[in-house]
């Protein structure tokens, strides 16, 4: 009976919470369109910024106008239920072990759960690291609250990012009501003669008007649920930040690898990808001059006599390839040019890439690149794209995002995206890559 109890006050509980704030109801009201309720903040923020079309947070049912109803039955509801304390705790006993029934003190890194002091001596945990519960739960709270900086930061691209299309579909219907106007205008004094002309232009502002809308009906919904997928994600860590202890460890794997699956379009964001990148001396060019260490790189000119190997760059291109592929995940890595106004590229190649011959420096020989000369900035696509960047970059970014088949270019100091190629699925080991002439010298930061 108690435990049917417990279960109906979890129910009660779970029918007075807003399920946009998830806590009791304040200042309930109900939208009379499908009768939900929230509280008159929440909905009211959810609301903000739109003149029309309302959805409901909770059934996507469209209401014409902003209505809704102050709902004061469901509101003393909420005031009998916190007076009663209605709330679900956990059992006493939950934090002892289960096998032992002694206290969960410590915290095992392999296994990524809680122990007592009796598994601690067990063969199964002897070779294990074990930290007390609490420097363990401190630990993944700073890793939890790193997280929760960077989400945020997304969180606030993604808002930005909606507001600003939401303004140039605005600004696209403006221009598009315009021109109609001004076409019925023109035709009203050559309506006899026109009139097929009128018609045609009508329909390709039709067809403009069905690519618009289409374009939004992609981008903003896709643009909402990602607002919407963030905050839940957002939320989750910043209650999960104030659980105990055992609350906090009992899951975290799951928060942090919900975390790391998020696919950043924030450009501050892709730093946290960010890997050590070496030149490999077995692939360079004769002509290029490395740093002890890998880090520095410069083309001299002068063909030097190097041991003789099927990695190397042994014709025509001065080139030289990262100590480290990638066949998945993402990393993200920067590049300084040390001489101004040289010739170089940047960006990635496949391990296939021709090594013995002349190739061309594009993505259908297997090379994924940003030229830079004199001050000017090109794409390597299959006809050399054209860059127009804001600042010239003093440092570039290169990020690849192996998974998703692209390689992003980014100024690394404004992280103003330069250019991002077209989506390829890769299928073979992919490696930094360099090529430099007329006296470069880049170093990896």
């Amino acid at each position: 009976m108690a435990g049917a109890g417990t279960a109906q006050l979890v129910n009660l509980k779970g029918e007075i919470t807003c399920s946009i704030c998830l806590e009791y109801f304040t200042d309930p009201v109900m939208i009379i369109e499908c009768g939900h309720n929230f509280c008159r903040s929440c909905i009211t923020q959810s609301w903000e910024g739109r003149d029309e079309n309302f959805p409901c947070p909770q059934c996507s049912e469209i209401s014409p106008r902003k209505k809704f109803r102050p709902n004061g039955q469901l509101g003393n509801v909420v005031e009998i239920a916190k007076q009663l304390h209605l709330h679900t705790e956990r059992p006493l006993g939950d934090n002892l072990c289960e096998k032992h029934e002694e206290k969960l003190r410590l915290f095992c890194a392999e296994d990524q759960r809680m122990i007592c002091w009796v598994c601690r001596e067990s063969k199964e945990h002897t070779t294990h690291s074990v930290t007390p519960i609490e420097e363990a739960a401190e630990e993944y709270k700073v890793k939890l609250q790193e997280w929760l900086l960077l989400l945020k930061k997304e969180q606030e691209y993604s808002l930005e990012s909606k507001v600003k299309e939401e303004e140039q579909y605005k600004t696209m219907r403006e221009k598009l009501r315009t021109e109609k106007q001004k076409i019925e205008s023109e035709y009203e004094k050559l309506w006899q003669l026109l009139k097929e002309n009128e018609q045609t232009l009508h329909r390709r502002l039709e067809e403009m008007e069905k690519k618009i809308t289409m374009v939004e009906n992609a981008n903003i919904p896709r643009l909402s649920n990602r607002i919407t997928s963030l905050n839940a994600l957002i939320t989750e860590i910043e209650r999960k930040c104030e659980e105990p202890v055992w609350e906090l460890l009992k899951d975290v794997r799951s928060t942090l690898s919900r975390c790391n699956d998020v696919k950043p379009q924030c450009p501050a964001i892709v730093k946290v990808y960010k890997v050590m990148v070496t030149l490999d001396p077995d692939t360079a060019h004769p002509q290029l001059l490395l740093s002890e260490g890998g880090r520095r790189v410069r083309e001299t000119g002068t063909w030097k006599t190097l041991p003789g190997t099927p990695k190397r760059f042994n014709y025509f291109h001065p080139c030289v390839l990262g100590t480290e592929g990638f066949t998945s995940g993402r990393h993200y890595w920067e590049v300084q040019p040390l001489q101004e106004g040289a010739g170089w590229h940047a960006g990635v190649a496949a391990e296939s890439v021709n090594r013995m011959g002349r190739f061309t420096q594009s993505s259908a020989e297997g090379v994924w690149a940003v030229h830079v000369c004199n001050g000017h900035y090109k794409a390597l696509t299959t006809r050399e794209t054209t860059l127009s960047p804001r600042d010239k970059p003093q440092k570039l970014g290169v990020y690849l995002d192996y998974d998703g088949g692209r390689l992003s270019l980014y100024n690394a100091v404004s992280m103003e995206l330069l250019y991002t190629f077209p989506q390829a699925p890769f299928k073979e080991r992919l490696f930094p890559y360099f090529y430099l002439w007329t006296g470069a010298e880049l170093r990896l930061l």
